[in-house]
């Protein structure tokens, strides 16, 4: 059986890379030959990430899609990522449909929300209702989170399933726990992300006046702060879970908005792979990974992120002990291992249907 992954990116963006790329070596194992063709290249994230222009790569991107779209028929089922062209109409998902040429879609953020939000009226005219489209005509829709399927299912999707991103738990190991005179206080993600975080800078601030703590963010490009001091470390998919463990605190800071509901919490399923305890917003699918006391803490005030910080500052037991208890949560729910499988099966089973 033969599968044609139409990704977003190349290996170089993560949600390709944990959502599709990390599971083809099992599935090749078991009898499906994947051929892939990313919308975007590394070069196009590396220029995002700098801040250069991307025209050129959109252009040649737009172009190379097209010609892909043209090989569909050698395949058994095809596979998206979101959708086929950003800012263009559901036209050839709606032609696969209407000469039942299989595709499942996968979704792990709100991407509906980027045309149905959009601040220019014509974009929420002409495309507010696409992925609805998108979703409605596929075979199958891979939801990261129950916001995502709920509105896969009121689209009119007759086949939705929840599938969170997920890691490989064999690639993390625990944090070594050291008497550390320093807290350090961590964060992963994107320089477009990192305005979450900013808003924290007054308990930084306040934590700092009593303990010895250090703010440290992998991936940004630069400090969202005005005051705070702030390590900003590379991000690198060969050294992040090493970074990760130099933490002492996974935080994952969200604002309460309807974008921010469709994401899938990766950050917190990453820091407790490494067995560190995790503080989030209550906001999406953060509630669901975090069980509160138990792994991480849920805090929805700058009061309460100021006191269970503090408090995992001063009690070592409890951040080792919360670290064991999402480490254990990963292996059962959020891994690789655990998941692989059920995947392998969706895919064949809509491979398999009449």
């Amino acid at each position: 059986m033969k599968i044609l992954f139409l990704t977003k990116y190349s290996n170089l963006g993560a949600s390709s890379r944990y959502r599709f790329y990390q599971f083809y070596d099992f599935f090749e194992e078991n009898g499906l030959e994947c051929v892939t063709h990313p919308f975007l290249t590394d070069s196009y994230l590396n220029n995002l990430y700098s801040q250069k222009s991307n025209l050129l790569n959109i252009l040649k991107a737009y172009i190379k899609r097209f010609l892909v779209i043209f090989s569909v028929w050698k395949y058994d089922l095809v596979v998206i990522e979101k959708e086929i062209f950003p800012y263009f109409p559901a036209i050839f998902e709606k032609i696969f449909k209407f000469f039942s040429i299989k595709y499942i879609v996968d979704y792990d953020d709100a991407l509906f929300h980027q045309y149905d939000k959009h601040n220019k009226k014509l974009v929420r005219i002409l495309l507010g209702s696409k992925i609805a489209s998108v979703m409605k005509n596929a075979s199958l829709v891979l939801a990261g989170n129950k916001y995502l399927s709920d509105y896969a299912k009121h689209a009119g999707a007759k086949n939705v399933k929840i599938i969170p991103t997920v890691i490989d738990i064999n690639k993390y190991s625990d944090k070594k726990i050291m008497d550390n005179e320093k807290i350090i206080i961590g964060w992963i993600g994107s320089p477009s992300t990192t305005k979450y975080v900013s808003g924290l800078e007054s308990v930084f601030l306040k934590l700092k006046e009593k303990y010895n703590i250090q703010i440290s963010l992998i991936g940004a490009s630069k400090s969202p702060f005005v005051k705070m001091p702030v390590e900003m470390i590379p991000w690198s998919e060969k050294t992040e879970v090493e970074e990760m463990k130099k933490f002492d605190i996974g935080i994952m800071p969200l604002i309460d908005n309807f974008w921010e509901k469709g994401k899938c919490g990766f950050k917190l399923i990453q820091y407790m792979g490494c067995a560190l305890p995790v503080v989030g917003s209550p906001v999406g699918v953060n509630s669901e990974i975090i069980d509160h006391g138990v792994n991480g803490y849920l805090a929805s005030s700058n009061s309460e992120w100021f006191d269970y910080l503090e408090k995992l500052i001063k009690e070592k037991n409890s951040r080792v002990k919360l670290g064991i208890n999402g480490k254990d949560k990963v292996k059962l729910d959020y891994s690789k291992q655990e998941l692989k499988k059920q995947i392998l099966s969706l895919y064949t089973n809509v491979i398999n249907r009449i």
